[in-house]
Formats: structure tokens, C-alpha cells, sequence
């Protein structure tokens, strides 16, 4: 076995995390330009943190002025100290017989379940901390008004609840371009019977072309959406699904969501330490966080 057996595979797992299992929805969204910093380093409170400013300053505009000097706006900010969320996987043990070898063959059958596990993870709660928490005039979760698709099921979603979510947006001034929606799976199949209004443009989406656009919305559809009671409130995450309660699909502009991802660890014990069983333990730590700057520009249907 290399000496450098463990590094291959951290760098490895890493690369993965970083750059394979992107939700669709958050693609393109640019990761904060900002130092991540690891406080505590090794301790169970171990956090990795980020600093980010915020403002909602806006100058004034003058139309056709004519009056001098001009009045001065002092420009105001803060910032704000940000935790990313820290996504650990339980040990797994391999037997040396099963590593030998460097190679990416190797490493990746091994290393997928924690990677998967972990991007899983991380998108559902992306998804949880973007999805508004009730209705608000920033904040519009309106409930879908179509008939039940399914006999006693909530209600479908219809085209014209989509123009309903984009009337709310508009009178948020939320902007038009960049509007992302992420359907649930129900949703999304609600859709998809509908072929008045639809027709093929959701039945030929495929990964890799682009998100089919309607109502001004970047559609796209993801099974780990955050739960809604039937008032239109979103449930804790990791909530246990009750009656009543239903997947949402959520709206947001891309210009409102930050993204960043943290450090990456990998815990190892060699096998030459367990000389009975010959076997290594192996696990992961990754930090991530997506979540809006703040409470506006993001809506859901329920």
C-alpha cells in the first residue's frame, strides 16, 4: 500500500464534493469571495466560519439636475459572522485487501457511499434554509389550487398558480432575470399532465441541456424539498412527515443566494494498528452552506 495511501483519497474525495453531485438548481450560483477560517481545530466545536457584509444602501438618483454642489450620502454597512453547516459520516471499515492500489478505480467505489451521503445531505438543507418559512409580502408561499391529481392528496399544481407566485415576485420587485423554481417531484409531475399548457418542454428535459423556462422561471425539480403544513408554514428540517403536510417547491433569484464550501477532513485508521482484522476505518467531515443573504427575493408553493 503507498504510504500516501490516505492523502490520494482525501484529494480525491474532495475533488468530487466540490466539483460532481451539484444540485442543477445552484449551478452557476458563484461561491463567496471571502476566507473561510476554521475555529477550534480538532475540538468537538470545531466550526468553520465566514464573514459577510452586508448593506442595503442605495443612493439616491437625480433626473435631470441642475442644483450644485451635489448633497452627500454617507455610505453604511455591517457584516455579519456566518457558521457553514458541518456534515460528518460514520466510520467505515475496510479491510486492506479491498485498497490495496491508488488508483481512482479503487478509491471511488469506496469513498461513494460517503460522498453521496454527504452531497444528499447538504443539497437537502441548501434547499430547507432557501425555501421561505411562511407567507410575507418578501416572502410569498402561496398554496397550489388545482384539483387533487391523486384522490385525497393536496392539491396539483396548475400553470396559473405559477403566474400567481410570479405576480407576488413581481410586486416584491424581486428582479426578472434569474428567477430560479425548484419543483418537487409531485409538482413537477403535476406539470407534466398537463399538456395544454406544457406540452414537451418538461418531458424533454434531460441533464445537460437548459432549465426549460415558464412563467419567467428556470424550472427545475428535486426530491429533498422542505415540507409545508397544510397553513403553509415550513416544517424543521428533518421533520418527520405528518398529515396534511406537503413537499414544497420554492422560488428564489440567484442574485439572493449565497454559496460557499468549507474544509474538507478525512478520518483515518490504518489497519497496521488493528493487527487481528486488518482493517482500516475510514470517514469525512465537509462544510457547506447555501442560504439567502437574507429574508426576500424567494417564494414557495405549497
Amino acid at each position: 500500500m503507498p504510504a500516501n495511501f490516505a492523502e490520494v483519497w482525501l484529494n480525491r474525495v474532495r475533488q468530487i464534493l466540490t466539483n460532481q453531485n451539484v444540485a442543477p438548481w445552484l449551478d452557476g450560483i458563484p461561491e463567496l469571495d471571502t476566507q473561510v477560517v476554521e475555529m477550534g481545530s480538532g475540538d468537538a466545536s470545531e466550526m468553520n466560519v465566514i464573514h459577510l457584509p452586508r448593506t442595503s444602501f442605495n443612493p439616491d438618483v437625480l433626473v435631470n439636475n441642475t442644483a450644485y454642489p451635489l448633497a452627500i450620502q454617507a455610505y453604511t454597512d455591517d457584516e455579519t459572522v456566518v457558521s457553514l453547516d458541518k456534515y460528518q459520516t460514520k466510520p467505515t471499515s475496510i479491510s486492506d485487501d479491498k485498497i490495496i492500489g491508488a488508483s481512482y478505480d479503487v478509491i471511488d467505489p469506496a469513498t461513494k457511499s460517503h460522498t453521496v451521503a454527504i452531497g444528499n445531505k447538504k443539497y437537502n438543507k441548501a434547499a430547507h434554509a432557501i425555501a421561505p418559512a411562511s407567507n410575507a409580502t418578501l416572502t410569498p408561499v402561496i398554496a397550489a389550487t388545482g384539483t387533487p391529481r391523486i384522490s385525497g392528496g393536496p392539491n396539483s399544481l396548475t400553470y396559473e398558480d405559477l403566474v400567481n407566485l410570479k405576480d407576488a415576485l413581481d410586486t416584491a420587485e424581486v428582479p426578472t432575470e434569474g428567477r430560479r423554481l425548484v419543483l418537487s417531484t409531485a409538482h413537477w409531475n403535476d406539470l407534466l399532465v398537463d399538456r395544454k399548457n406544457f406540452g414537451d418542454k418538461l418531458v424533454n428535459y434531460n441533464t445537460g441541456q437548459p432549465a426549460p423556462v415558464v412563467a419567467g422561471f428556470e424550472l427545475f425539480q428535486y426530491n429533498g424539498n422542505p415540507l409545508y403544513t397544510s397553513a403553509g408554514v415550513k416544517k424543521a428540517f428533518g421533520a418527520v412527515k405528518a398529515a396534511g403536510d406537503r413537499q414544497g417547491s420554492f422560488a428564489f433569484w440567484t442574485g439572493q443566494i449565497a454559496k460557499k464550501t468549507g474544509m474538507t477532513k478525512q478520518y483515518f485508521k490504518n489497519a497496521a494498528n488493528d493487527p487481528e482484522a486488518q482493517t482500516n476505518l475510514l470517514n469525512y467531515r465537509h462544510y457547506f452552506i447555501a442560504m439567502p443573504f437574507d429574508s426576500r427575493a424567494i417564494g414557495a408553493i405549497y
